[in-house]
């Protein structure tokens, strides 16, 4: 006697079946944003830059450590060195220019992590758009047709960090634009990216 076989079970619907419809899958983060801020620090002023027809990238929250540590190295420096002159010397006026550097510098290190997270990049479709600054604002687009070459660099704290410089050379060194703080595996991207897109503006294709 054979024995009967069992029941094949129904197939269950995928997102592609008109009965799967109503369970959307959740839309991927790119990678280009992993490990970076969510959001892009706006100026409070009306006059703000124009934000583009596409989506804004930031750079990497280790970026922020890297700029707070070269700071704070910055400031160790003048006033060591400002110290030693004063000790050595007996010239007590050292501390009249080191003291203006130090306050700078002291400036600069309450600001950074504003200024970092004011950084953002754009990929249009014929340029590439680059902003930074709060106060002092800045913004770039190089078109892709006009990239000469692009490379990535490491300092000693980037390294450290896992993060990477992106620079951007044209034939108008005006338009050059380097990003810094990107993630090793969005710098590579970007930059394999950026070299395809270049080369096929200039070509025509």
């Amino acid at each position: 006697m054979s024995t009967p076989e069992p029941a094949t079970p129904s197939p269950q619907p995928t997102p592609t079946d008109p009965a799967g419809a109503g369970a959307a899958t959740p839309a991927q983060p790119s990678r280009l944003d992993s490990g970076t801020f969510d959001r892009i620090l706006e100026p409070h002023s009306p006059s703000r830059l124009p934000l583009g027809d596409g989506a804004w990238h930031q750079l990497a929250r280790a970026y922020m450590w890297v700029r707070l540590i070269s700071l704070g190295i910055l400031f160790a420096v003048i006033a060591t060195a400002a110290t030693l002159v004063v000790v050595f010397t007996g010239a007590t006026w050292v501390w009249i220019p080191g003291g203006l550097a130090l306050v700078v510098v002291g400036v600069m290190i309450a600001i950074a992590p504003r200024q970092v997270r004011a950084f953002g990049y754009q990929l249009r479709q014929d340029d590439l758009v680059f902003r930074r600054g709060i106060l002092w604002q800045r913004s770039v687009a190089v078109p892709y047709g006009r990239m000469q070459l692009v490379d990535i660099e490491h300092g000693p704290l980037d390294r450290g960090f896992g993060i990477a410089r992106l620079k951007l050379v044209t034939a108008a060194a005006s338009t050059g634009v380097e990003l810094p703080g990107l993630t090793q595996q969005a710098a590579e991207e970007l930059r394999d990216t950026l070299i395809q897109v270049a080369e096929s503006r200039r070509t025509g294709l």
